[in-house]
């Protein structure tokens, strides 16, 4: 069969567009196919009424120097500018507020503040901790060191394997037993922090988030993690002019309707037409990759489980007055309504405030993203009506939980719009709005995926779903080293 490309890459989120970056960098021939007008996907920006609002409320990291966006921004001279918030997070519950520094010793010491009856505990455990983090994210600084093992990539690994040993230990763990070793299950500042930061990062929380990797999201705010002045649509746009010039092609909107094994090769069925090429790159949910090629494959079918085991989201975009009572700079928020119930429906939402001078809106007005999780089978288990009611009161908590611990962001609202589940997915490209992959609970399961197969020869799939997946950063970076796996054939 004669190609027209390639290598397809079918999405333009962080996965498909570091899968296509590192391919076009390479001389490959490269064509980049996005359903919608924008890159991103659930990182995005889009406008609506004139005003610009991040598609999910997040957080970038790997922006330190020699991390894999700063090479990328420096290689290619992207106009993205980027800054060091400080607090990276302010996280409120009932009883306590805690304003997460961009560094662990300030951190430590404003959780010892909180709780000084547990202080040399907290010490000890955080000593612990950043053993196990330096290890894990050492990995992901050197994409060398990413699976698939290579003979060179193998030697180094025996030359760390040392310093693997304080990860090993926690291995198959929850992190509550971590908490438990360290007499800290009961310090409700530390326990509330786990649960938030667990929750958007490894997808479920504290008690049964698989320690390692638990260990390791702890130290999010701290590995090179920025505001991207102007929204993170900026870094994706800036991605995507790269591929282009570096000889890929995009073409966008373009949403591809079917796909289909031909000879040696792959036939895609877009909008625009048909795309014959050699491989395909597959930057979606496992559902809709099963959907488009009409097919599957006993691991396609298990990965889809375990993401039907996690999350959507249900939404809510502000636009706030330009005299609004918080800080003039970008801000972030993880406000928890009741620290005793699951993290989830509007008792716990993330808050991402643009800053006062990003012009996401007309008159100095500002935006923001509010998110909170819902259960994808909750939701697929409801009927039309029932699902309406059910989120319908999902806002309602978001609201509540808004007025009662950021009541200056409430005040502060001048116009709102809701999304749900289906919206997000329509403003992300994602089926059913699902978000973050499979939860990363404790066991051997949570590595089960460290080499993910081709999906098929010349099929593979990357994203949230995939390891290393769960961070705008990690699927990036998943797409690196699958575009790598791609060109050996």
């Amino acid at each position: 069969m004669k190609h027209d490309t390639d290598f397809a890459i079918l999405g333009a989120g962080f996965g498909g567009l570091g899968a296509a970056l590192t391919l076009a960098e390479r001389g490959a021939k490269v064509t980049l196919l996005e359903a919608l007008r924008y890159p991103g996907g659930c990182a995005s920006t889009f406008t609506r009424g004139g005003r610009r609002y991040e598609a999910g409320a997040t957080l970038f990291s790997g922006f330190d120097p020699g991390q894999p966006f700063d090479r990328w921004i420096a290689r290619h001279g992207m106009s993205v500018q980027t800054e060091v918030l400080d607090p990276v997070i302010s996280l409120r519950a009932r009883d306590f507020a805690l304003d997460v520094p961009p560094d662990r010793e300030r951190l430590v010491a404003r959780l010892c503040a909180l709780d000084p009856a547990r202080a040399s505990r907290l010490r000890e455990f955080f000593a612990m901790q950043r053993k196990v983090s330096d290890a894990m994210w050492a990995v992901l600084d050197d994409p060398a060191l990413l699976p698939p093992v290579t003979p060179r990539s193998l030697l180094a690994h025996l030359a760390r394997s040392p310093r693997y040993l304080p990860a090993l230990r926690w291995v198959g763990r929850p992190l509550g037993a971590v908490l438990d070793v360290y007499g800290l299950a009961e310090c409700a500042p530390l326990r509330a922090y786990l649960d938030a930061l667990c929750q958007i990062t490894v997808q479920t929380g504290a008690a049964d988030a698989e320690a390692p990797l638990a260990l390791a999201a702890i130290d999010y705010p701290f590995r090179g993690t920025r505001h991207v002045r102007g929204g993170v649509g900026r870094l994706a746009d800036a991605m995507l002019d790269a591929v282009r010039a570096s000889g890929g092609e995009v073409r966008m909107p373009d949403a591809v309707r079917a796909l289909a094994r031909e000879g040696d090769g792959w036939v895609l069925h877009t909008r625009r037409g048909s795309l014959r090429a050699r491989a395909v790159i597959a930057n979606l949910v496992p559902r809709a990759l099963t959907k488009l090629w009409g097919q599957s494959t006993p691991w396609l079918d298990g990965l889809t489980a375990r993401v039907d085991e996690g999350w959507s989201a249900s939404m809510r975009y502000l636009t706030l007055a330009a005299d609004a009572p918080i800080s003039l700079h970008a801000s972030h928020f993880e406000l928890i309504d009741d620290s005793a119930r699951p993290f989830v429906e509007g008792n716990h939402v993330f808050v991402s405030v643009s800053g006062a001078d990003e012009e996401k809106a007309e008159g100095g007005r500002r935006t923001a993203t509010v998110s909170t999780h819902v259960p994808l089978a909750k939701l697929r288990a409801m009927g039309e009506d029932a699902r309406g009611e059910y989120l319908a009161g999902v806002q309602d908590a978001m609201r509540a939980t808004i007025r009662r611990r950021a009541p200056e962001l409430d005040a502060a609202t001048v116009d709102a719009f809701t999304a749900s589940a289906r919206t997000f997915a329509r403003f992300t490209g994602r089926t059913d709005g699902a978000v973050g992959g499979a939860p990363r609970r404790a066991g051997w399961g949570a590595y089960r995926d460290l080499v993910p197969p081709a999906v098929a020869p010349g099929l593979y799939l990357v994203g949230d779903s995939v390891f290393p997946g769960q961070s705008t950063l990690a699927t990036a970076l998943g797409g690196v080293k699958t575009a790598e796996r791609a060109m050996r054939g």
